[in-house]
């Protein structure tokens, strides 16, 4: 049995090992996440050390070991160093490497996770810097966006969008009425329309407060965001493969309350914070200023 194995990965993350090694998480369409060390990368002079830099594509030869496999050649394929250029750029590609790390198994192919990451990475570098653009944060956080809602919908949990959660029913928006709007709920999965919520008693949206009462539990979803017909077109619009025009032309604010409705529905299907997302509010705020 050979003790030898290639792989092509991307990096997603590392952590010093010893006293010049590191470990290496690194996301690969052949073997799925591995996590392997590479030999004295902190040294100044190590072959390895340019190598293993966050998000660099590099073809491995590795060693398979008792407990920890181990790099011994590695070739550097592409790397992204427009990403390391940009303070948001760099927030919004850890962001969506934290929601890799979430999905990701290891010992399992995981070529379309990894063609879907790298073309995620590629469109963030294409971006203008945000110095140089007055739309610069919202086309950041609308790319940003549609990467999480894409990395959801291939791990199978994109919020539902299109129809009502509780009913199945589709969901148009409708322009025509101002004051239109719809619910969505992380708990329930995504969008509801508010008429099912009104038709219901009113002590049944308060579960809290219900079972101090002995009142069972209400079935309706607890509510996160409202949607207007604008902010669900930009959301069901997510799923395309390249963002809309009206996505590109919508104003920073919106795109923050979209982010963060996404995050909180990331967060509570994963079960896991993501601490990128405390740089990308700074940028939010930024903006919004």
């Amino acid at each position: 049995m050979t003790k030898t194995y290639n792989a092509t990965g991307i990096n997603l993350k590392s952590m010093p090992l010893g006293e010049a090694d590191r470990l290496v998480t690194i996301l690969t369409p052949e073997w799925g996440l591995i996590r392997v060390v590479a030999p004295g990368s902190r040294k100044q002079n190590s072959k390895l050390a340019g190598r293993m830099g966050l998000f660099v594509v590099n073809q491995l030869l590795i060693y398979k070991g008792r407990s920890l496999d181990k790099i011994t050649q590695a070739e550097t394929l592409e790397s992204y160093p427009g990403l390391a250029k940009d303070l948001g750029k760099l927030a919004a590609s850890q962001y969506l490497a934290e929601l890799v790390l979430c999905h990701a198994l290891s010992e399992q192919p995981q070529a379309e996770l990894y063609t879907l990451f790298n073309e995620h990475l590629r469109r963030l570098e294409q971006l203008p810097p945000l110095s140089s653009s007055p739309s610069g944060t919202s086309l950041l956080l609308a790319h940003l966006c549609q990467g999480i809602f894409h990395l959801l919908a291939l791990a199978g949990i994109a919020p539902q969008v299109q129809q009502c959660c509780i009913s199945q029913h589709p969901i148009q928006p409708d322009f025509t009425d101002q004051n239109w709007q719809v619910g969505f709920s992380v708990e329930a999965g995504g969008t509801y329309t508010l008429a099912v919520e009104a038709s219901q008693p009113e002590n049944r949206f308060h579960p809290v407060a219900n079972r101090s009462q002995g009142v069972a539990q209400s079935p309706l979803p607890r509510l996160t965001c409202k949607l207007n017909a604008v902010e669900l077109t930009i959301v069901q619009q997510l799923a395309a493969a390249e963002l809309s025009q009206m996505s590109r032309d919508a104003i920073a604010p919106l795109w923050v309350k979209v982010e963060r409705m996404l995050r909180d529905y990331a967060q509570y299907h994963f079960g896991r914070s993501i601490r990128s997302a405390a740089l990308v509010d700074a940028l939010a705020m930024s903006a919004e200023s």
